[in-house]
């Protein structure tokens, strides 16, 4: 039997179907679609999820932390993992194992099934995304090509929230909740399918895993989230409350340790010895905080308090995605002239002032003053910072560390917005006791028997006292949100100092850092 010339040509790991740059950067951007818009696509469906799977609303914000606490924690161990074992291998394995949780996630009829699944799908992510943009350096030549390549995968990761608002509310309004982790199964498989045709394998580079860094770390960060959501419901005297929060700092100061010795560290401290990089590291950490969480009660107040359908409320938050991509697309255009620390002034002051405005929001409060207004002065500020705080994340790193310096910031992006809504959570647990015990007199002595009724059931207030109660507890947690913009806006007017010697390097960065 005699082989094919082209088959003997080919080098072990190729793709099979060589000269396709098109669709293989289409399978890449289509992995990078699915985990991006992964958490807005859900975010729209919280209410019915709520319902049908008898979430209280404290504990509803699992459904978004599990995702984002592994997704963020494991990210740079999956980057590792693509080097050491391939990228094409591992990011196969990455989407599989996605699209595996995605449809147990759409099957599950009790919360902790729904939530192990959302736990799976975060390991899903952190293994295939980093792996996804690695991907790119090595099936497209350095230049012009590349450079388009990035091009794509940055908007398609800007544009991903969007699409993923409008997605969640149209298969929520006309299938049902569970497709919008259905979805992702025959987009999934069909990646999976195309990935070993059309992408080739890379170069496995000796490296170790840094596991014990990567468990610690992610370890420590759920046990902070849960402790401040358990304090929610328990209070701050509860021993598992106090538990967590014991076990977090053991587990992060063993984090510490472990990467202070390791001889490839997951996250190497030294990139915090810049008191620029630092600083930008803390100001996405607190505005991703204060971001989380107000897309979260935002959802919330739409739907349960103004009325609105799974689709008004996707369309409601579009503007939001206009006006960050407006204020991205500034800050990328005036950098080198102005340099990153007016944006990120800027920017702060701006979210500062929206999440401020958003702390009067009431049951009374309409679409455009009380939800529209306050977020587009907040969505405007998060523009003028993304692309910002990722050139100054970069800027001064070599080369061969610049994707640590990023995916870091990533991570903290990811990380913070998970404690932030804990921290937020907590806030609305309280304030929402306390409304309630205020309305429950006045329900008592006006609601009907049926009302009554419905209430001994569910011990949920029913509207308008329920809508009371949610909206004071929306209005408090927006105190602590302003108050973690406004740290970021003091650590841009403190911390940042960036000289204009760097303002080309800057600009010189922009290319695969957007994503």
């Amino acid at each position: 039997m005699t082989t094919s010339p082209l088959l003997q040509d080919k080098k072990p790991g190729a793709a099979r179907r060589d000269g396709h740059p098109g669709i293989a950067l289409a399978v890449i951007a289509a992995c990078q679609l699915m985990v991006v818009l992964d958490a807005t696509i859900v975010n729209i469906a919280l209410p019915h999820i709520q319902d049908a799977l008898k979430f209280s609303t404290t504990d509803l914000t699992w459904v978004v932390s599990s995702y984002t606490l592994t997704f963020g924690g494991l990210l740079l161990l999956g980057g590792r993992a693509g080097d050491i074992l391939g990228r094409r291998r591992v990011f196969m394995t990455g989407i599989l194992l996605f699209t595996f949780a995605s449809l147990l996630g759409g099957l599950a009829q009790e919360p902790w099934q729904l939530l192990a699944a959302r736990v799976l799908q975060g390991v899903g992510g952190a293994i295939a995304s980093p792996t996804a943009l690695a991907l790119i350096t090595t099936t497209f030549p350095e230049g012009p090509e590349r450079n388009r390549a990035f091009g794509v995968f940055a908007a398609v990761s800007a544009g991903g929230g969007a699409i993923g608002l409008l997605a969640g509310g149209m298969l929520t309004e006309w299938l049902d909740w569970r497709w919008v982790l259905f979805v992702n199964v025959p987009i999934g498989l069909l990646i999976a399918v195309l990935t070993p045709l059309y992408i080739g394998e890379s170069e496995r580079h000796t490296a170790r895993f840094d596991i014990a860094g990567a468990l610690t770390s992610t370890a420590g960060m759920a046990s902070l989230v849960y402790g401040f959501i358990r304090a929610a419901d328990e209070g701050w005297r509860d021993n598992l409350t106090i538990g967590s929060f014991v076990a977090s700092v053991v587990l992060l100061l063993a984090f510490g340790v472990i990467e202070s010795r390791a001889k490839e560290p997951i996250t190497p401290l030294r990139m915090f010895a810049d008191r620029n990089r630092s600083g930008t590291y803390v100001i996405m950490l607190s505005l991703a905080a204060a971001m989380f969480g107000m897309f979260f009660y935002i959802v919330l107040f739409v739907q349960n308090v103004l009325g609105y359908s799974p689709i008004q409320a996707g369309v409601a938050f579009l503007p939001v995605t206009v006006v960050i991509a407006l204020g991205a697309g500034l800050s990328q255009r005036f950098l080198p002239v102005l340099g990153p620390k007016p944006f990120m002034l800027a920017g702060s002051a701006l979210a500062t002032i929206g999440l401020a405005w958003q702390a009067l929001i009431s049951s009374d409060s309409s679409y455009v003053g009380g939800v529209l207004g306050p977020m587009l002065v907040f969505g405007f500020g998060m523009g003028l910072n993304f692309v910002t705080l990722t050139l100054t994340a970069v800027s001064g790193v070599a080369q061969h560390e610049a994707g640590a310096a990023s995916g870091l910031l990533n991570t903290t992006q990811q990380v913070g917005g998970s404690l932030g809504l804990s921290i937020l959570t907590t806030v609305f647990g309280t304030a929402t006791k306390d409304e309630a015990e205020k309305q429950l007199p006045q329900f008592m002595a006006e609601g009907s028997a049926e009302q009554k009724a419905e209430f001994a059931a569910t011990h949920q207030l029913p509207a308008p006292w329920g809508h009371e109660v949610l909206a004071q507890g929306i209005s408090a947690a927006f105190v602590p949100a302003a108050a973690m913009a406004a740290l970021a806006l003091v650590t841009a007017w403190l911390v940042i100092r960036v000289r204009k010697s760097d303002l080309e390097a800057l600009a010189g960065s922009a290319g695969p850092g957007l994503g």
